[in-house]
């Protein structure tokens, strides 16, 4: 067989909720995959190289008016195509086909008994599989054959005469499918003909093609850095991608942490990067003033935030010439949405990191990231050379402080929270924890307490110490941190932090909470 380079494989959105794992599944294998939107113009699509064609699970009834449909340049192009759970039902229905309501719907675990084909390389004659559907295929087009089934599903596989069209009932992308990344590779490779590169590799090219693709040759991008490894390694990306185009600027709020605007300055510098610093302090507090509620917390620093943005890009084009695009490292988990097109160039309608912004602002915006994990992101980070330091460090929202701050954000108490935090994060290194966690930070709670210091009585703040462990972001448990460590932080927290007289940990998991208390 011969091996076909740099083809992508595009994944096309019927509106599962595993369709983006998907494409993880395929990069993590070293496959190139690219998520189209099912109804994306055929253009768009032929403009990629493509080496195959997945088509996702969904909700739909391939029968029922107004489902989506195959484009009709699906099958036409002669490139493998796998059908994936509605993507299966609708390759039965377009060429011949008959789905129906199943007798008996599978949800969960079943074993799928199957037949010797290449999809199945390397793997045993039966395996657990996950279902999720209430249709089935009743008869299979002519010219198919089922090559896997289970006890309530006679087609749970099948493909044509030809090896190049298969359709699976089951996700093999969910990780309670056994075998399930194997199978994928088993299409790229076995059925399509790809190479796999290494995973880094493989989303680094393609994101700084999709970069150059949507920025041309021409004109500055704008790079909001937060200092966060998304952005960081964002720049990074941007910095290979388009070489002296690009120029971040970080505004400091007067809601990051404890010297974290000179670190990130510093640190850029030591890789050859000038950071254009923004000192608004004072405009975000002032805006923040006898505030409380958490949204409007939010939707004053978008605002704030963005207009900042606007009064900065006016004066550095006057230095560069036109800027058009505004960069963020937005993450998947900041945009889950319920079907999207693949491409980081779109007209920004609200600020995901930050909160809600105006409609019109006159960038478009650039969002690599947007289909992608925090993990994949460290990853990016480790492979482009992002400093450890900035490459793990953990999540810090865009409101900065401010949501850590229950209640009214003064300056007075952030001065509190940034010295409290210091300390636990200062011990979660120390203690060789740091990397361990996913996030950890302090929250400056709206009460007060009474206490006893030096025997005299006291009446001050409380805080709570927030540590999780997650892999994504999308949910979260807490962390068990050792006693002795959140005793020891306790006590210096309580004894070099003026103000605070009492500790606590918070031992909420998300759901049902979230990992930010605001």
């Amino acid at each position: 067989m011969a091996v076909k380079e740099n083809k992508v494989i595009l994944v096309l959105d019927f509106g599962s909720q595993y369709t983006r794992l998907i494409v993880r599944r395929l990069r993590e294998r070293g496959y190139r995959a690219v998520l189209l939107p099912h109804d994306v113009p055929r253009a768009e699509a032929l403009s990629y190289p493509i080496g195959g064609i997945i088509l996702s699970g969904g909700p739909s009834s391939v029968y029922e008016k107004g489902a989506p449909q195959m484009p009709d340049w699906v099958l036409s192009l002669g490139v493998p195509v796998l059908g994936i759970c509605y993507g299966l039902q609708l390759i039965a229905h377009t060429l011949g086909g008959e789905v129906m309501k199943a007798p008996t719907r599978e949800y969960g675990r079943a074993a799928l008994r199957v037949s010797d084909d290449v999809l199945w390389d390397g793997l045993p004659r039966k395996f657990d599989v996950w279902m999720s559907h209430g249709d089935r295929v009743e008869r299979i087009p002519e010219g198919f054959y089922p090559i896997g089934w289970t006890e309530d599903s006679p087609y749970a596989a099948i493909r044509n005469e030809e090896g190049t069209i298969y359709g699976v009932q089951f996700h093999p992308e969910v990780a309670h499918t056994e075998y399930g990344s194997q199978i994928l590779e088993n299409f790229a490779h076995g059925v399509a003909g790809l190479t796999p590169q290494e995973e880094e590799d493989v989303l680094v090219d393609m994101l700084i093609e999709g970069v150059r693709k949507h920025v041309g040759s021409s004109g500055r991008v704008l790079l909001a850095l937060s200092g966060g490894v998304d952005s960081s390694t964002l720049l990074l990306l941007l910095h290979r991608a388009i070489p002296g185009r690009v120029v971040p600027v970080f505004v400091d709020t007067g809601l990051m942490r404890q010297g974290e605007p000179q670190e990130v300055k510093e640190a850029f510098q030591s890789m050859g990067i000038d950071i254009h610093m923004v000192d608004a302090g004072d405009r975000f507090l002032s805006a923040l003033r006898g505030v409380e509620d958490p949204e409007k917390k939010r939707k004053i620093i978008g605002h704030t935030f963005i207009e900042v943005f606007k009064e900065e890009a006016e004066k550095l084009a006057q230095r560069y010439g036109d800027i058009k695009y505004l960069a963020q490292g937005t993450l998947y988990p900041d945009v889950i949405e319920s079907s999207a097109g693949e491409g980081p160039s779109k007209t920004i309608k609200t600020h995901h990191n930050v909160g809600g912004l105006p409609e019109n602002l006159g960038f478009k915006l650039i969002e690599p990231f947007r289909y992608l994990f925090k993990d994949e992101v460290r990853q990016i980070a480790r492979f482009l050379g992002l400093p450890p330091q900035l490459a793990m460090r953990h999540p810090f929202p865009g409101p900065g402080l401010a949501i850590r701050v229950l209640g009214e954000v003064t300056p007075e108490k952030l001065e509190i929270l940034r010295c409290a935090d210091a300390i636990f994060i200062e011990e979660l290194r120390k203690w060789d924890l740091y990397d361990k966690v996913w996030q950890a930070f302090v929250v400056l709670l709206p009460v007060r307490s009474v206490g006893v210091m030096g025997d005299s009585r006291t009446y001050e703040n409380a805080v709570a110490l927030r540590a999780v462990v997650s892999s994504d972001g999308m949910t979260a448990d807490w962390s068990r941190l050792p006693y002795e460590f959140l005793d020891h932080v306790a006590r210096r927290i309580v004894g070099e932090v003026s103000g605070i007289n009492r500790v606590v940990y918070d031992i909420t998991s998300k759901p049902p909470g979230t990992i930010e208390w605001e």
